[in-house]
């Protein structure tokens, strides 16, 4: 393909640094972009799966204990590694996704490695990444990486809208995404939030090309989403 051609497809990815479900899905995703290259054009929307007006836990103790316990359960699914102890359930992914978002003004590869760490926070140190500092710290010492731009950016207005309007985009859902009637531990259908709206699971995939559009929504195996890519890319 030409540097002038247009993408065969756009991939769009609800997504949050702080799901154990995407993390599992993570290095799947990555090898898929490897092997499409510039027949795709990839977006993550960040959904914010922690949101920041949510109510906090009665027993602190008791719902990390009991999330330390689903995120091994997700794991045992995934393949993916995770942290033999958690701190804490995250208080809220806006700073972690506001770093992320920031990130992306720096440059693919920047981003992808800020991505990965913020989301080690969580999956490998069991620290997650919840707070501004502490976001910012994740990323210390990326290849490349000017932090103090970062800094800057990700406390910027325009990162918060960015990253505000990616909140609306995942809570506007499309019917599919309600339809979901496969079975397995992640179906993916669209889940309801605290506050009674709805959302994406994480991670979805949503797919727009010259063979139509698709949705793959949850955790599923890379056959399922190469299907998706050869049929939407025409």
């Amino acid at each position: 393909m030409s540097a002038a051609s247009p993408p065969a497809v756009e991939v769009t990815e609800y997504t949050d640094p702080l799901c154990p479900w995407a993390w599992g899905a993570a290095p799947l995703f990555a090898r898929l972009r490897t092997a499409w290259g510039d027949r795709t054009r990839w977006r993550r929307v960040y959904a914010i799966l922690f949101d920041e007006d949510e109510e906090p836990a009665p027993d602190p103790a008791a719902e990390t204990a009991w999330y330390a316990g689903y995120v091994a359960e997700v794991c045992a699914v995934t393949g993916a590694s995770y942290a033999p102890r958690l701190a804490r359930v995250a208080a809220t992914s806006w700073p972690a996704s506001c770093v992320a978002k920031a990130a992306e003004r720096q440059g693919a590869e920047v981003a992808e490695e800020v991505l990965r760490r913020l989301r080690a926070t969580m999956f490998v140190h069991g620290e997650p990444a919840d707070t501004p500092p502490l976001a910012l710290a994740a990323a210390r010492g990326v290849p490349g990486l000017d932090a103090a731009r970062l800094a800057s950016d990700a406390a910027s207005a325009g990162v918060r809208a960015a990253v505000t309007a990616d909140h609306a985009e995942a809570r506007r859902p499309v019917a599919a995404a309600f339809a979901v009637t496969n079975g397995g531990p992640h179906p993916g259908r669209a889940k309801e939030t605290p506050a009674g709206e709805w959302r994406y699971a994480l991670p979805t995939l949503r797919l727009h090309g010259p063979g139509g559009e698709a949705l793959v929504p949850g955790w599923r195996a890379r056959e399922a989403y190469e299907a998706a890519l050869r049929t939407v890319g025409g």
